[in-house]
C-alpha cells in the first residue's frame, strides 16, 4: 500500500491483515464498517472564509494531478457496486465548480445498487444548477450559512455573495432536494449571537439546521480550542428561546445529535465532532479530487489510488488498497491526546 503523509514520503507499519474477516466489505479493526464515501471533487472554492482558508487562497491542485471524470466515476463504482458503500456524499473545495459534476452524480446514481447522493455546497451557484442536479439523479443538499446578516456574510467570506446563498436554498428545496439542510459554524465574538436567529429561519423555511464545532482543519493552524464554541453552549444558547428535546430516533452513526425543536416536528442538530466525538460509530471513508484515500478526516497518512490507476491496476487492486486503508483506521481522531497533530491539507482539499 502507498502511503504519503500529505507531500512527504513515508512508510505506514505493515498492517497485519491475518485477522480481518474475509469480506469485501471495508471493515476495520473495530467492528466498524464504511458505507459511507465522501467525494472531493475539486479542491477550489470561490469563497475565502477565515475559518477555512486565507484571503488570497491557497495552490489549487494541477488538472493534470485531478481525476478525471472516468476515473472518479470508476473509483466510486469500486466502492459501491463491491465495496458495500450505500451512500455517496460529494464536496470540495466547492463542487459546483467542476464542470463535470452532474455527469459524475448521473453516472452514480445510474449504479445498479442505487446508492444514496447528497451534495455538500457553499450555495453560491445552487440557484441556477439545483433543477440540473435534481434530475441527475441527486437526492439532497447541505448548504453553509453561518450568518442571516449581509455584512457579517462579507466579513466571514471575504465575499458579498449573501442573498446568492438564499437563493440556492430556495432553489434546492423547489426542485426537490430535500430535505435541504444547513451547516452553520458559530464563532466566538462573530456569529455566536445568531444561534437563535439561524434555527428560527431554518425552521421557518422547513430547512434542517445542523450547528457544527469548529475543528482543526485550516490551513492557518490557527485553530484555538479555548476560542471554540462548544454543542454544550450552542445548546444553551438555543434553550434561551427554544425547548428542546432529544429526538427519539436512533442516532446510529449520523455525526449529529438530534434534538425536537418545540416538541417537534421541526428539530435541530449539533455535531460535536471535538467535544463529543463520534468515533466509535464513524462509517465514513474518504476519497480526495486527487485520488488520495483517506480513513478519517483527521488522517496523517494516505493512500495512492490514482497513481495504481493510472499505472493499470485492475479492479482488484484497488478493492485490495481500499480495504487495508479501512482496516488500519485507528479507533479515533485523538484531538484529545497530547500528541494529536492537526492535518497538513486544509478542509478545502481534503472534502468535508
Amino acid at each position: 500500500m502507498t502511503a504519503v503523509d500529505l507531500g512527504i514520503p513515508v512508510v505506514r507499519p505493515t498492517t497485519d491483515m491475518s485477522t480481518r474477516p474475509d469480506t469485501p466489505q471495508l471493515v476495520d479493526r473495530f467492528g466498524r464498517i464504511a458505507t459511507d464515501l465522501r467525494v472531493s471533487l475539486i479542491d477550489k472554492c470561490n469563497l475565502r472564509c477565515t475559518y477555512c482558508m486565507p484571503a488570497e487562497g491557497l495552490p489549487w491542485l494541477k488538472r493534470s494531478e485531478l481525476l478525471d471524470t472516468g476515473e472518479m466515476i470508476r473509483l466510486i463504482r469500486i466502492a459501491v457496486e463491491e465495496l458495500g458503500v450505500t451512500n455517496v456524499r460529494f464536496t470540495g473545495g466547492e463542487p459546483l465548480l467542476r464542470q463535470d459534476l452532474v455527469d459524475i452524480i448521473s453516472a452514480t446514481a445510474e449504479l445498479p445498487s442505487s446508492p444514496k447522493t447528497s451534495l455538500t455546497t457553499n450555495g453560491i451557484n445552487l440557484g441556477r444548477y439545483a433543477d440540473a442536479l435534481k434530475r441527475g439523479g441527486l437526492n439532497r443538499v447541505n448548504v453553509s450559512l453561518d450568518t442571516l446578516d449581509r455584512d457579517t456574510f462579507r466579513e466571514l467570506t471575504r465575499r458579498d455573495r449573501f442573498s446568492d446563498v438564499l437563493e440556492g436554498l430556495e432553489a434546492a428545496k423547489a426542485a426537490g432536494l430535500e430535505p435541504v439542510k444547513v451547516n452553520a459554524v458559530l464563532m466566538r465574538g462573530l456569529n455566536e449571537h445568531e444561534a437563535c436567529d439561524l434555527l428560527r429561519y431554518c425552521v421557518e423555511h422547513d430547512y434542517q439546521l445542523r450547528f457544527i464545532e469548529q475543528m482543526p482543519l485550516d490551513p492557518q493552524h490557527g485553530w484555538d480550542r479555548t476560542q471554540m464554541i462548544t454543542a454544550e453552549e450552542i445548546l444553551e444558547m438555543l434553550g434561551t428561546e427554544f425547548d428542546l428535546t432529544p429526538h427519539a430516533a436512533e442516532r446510529g452513526s449520523a455525526p449529529a445529535e438530534r434534538w425536537l425543536v418545540d416538541g417537534g416536528p421541526a428539530t435541530v442538530g449539533v455535531i460535536g465532532s471535538v467535544t463529543r466525538p463520534f468515533c466509535s460509530t464513524c462509517d465514513r471513508t474518504r476519497l480526495t479530487a486527487d485520488g488520495q484515500l483517506r480513513s478519517c478526516l483527521f488522517s496523517a497518512t494516505e493512500t495512492d489510488l490514482r497513481g495504481p490507476m493510472r499505472a493499470g491496476a485492475g479492479d482488484e487492486e484497488i478493492m485490495r488498497l481500499w480495504q487495508e486503508t479501512m482496516w488500519a483506521k485507528k479507533a479515533g481522531h485523538g484531538m484529545d491526546t497530547e500528541g494529536f497533530a492537526q492535518p497538513s491539507r486544509p478542509m478545502s482539499a481534503i472534502g468535508g
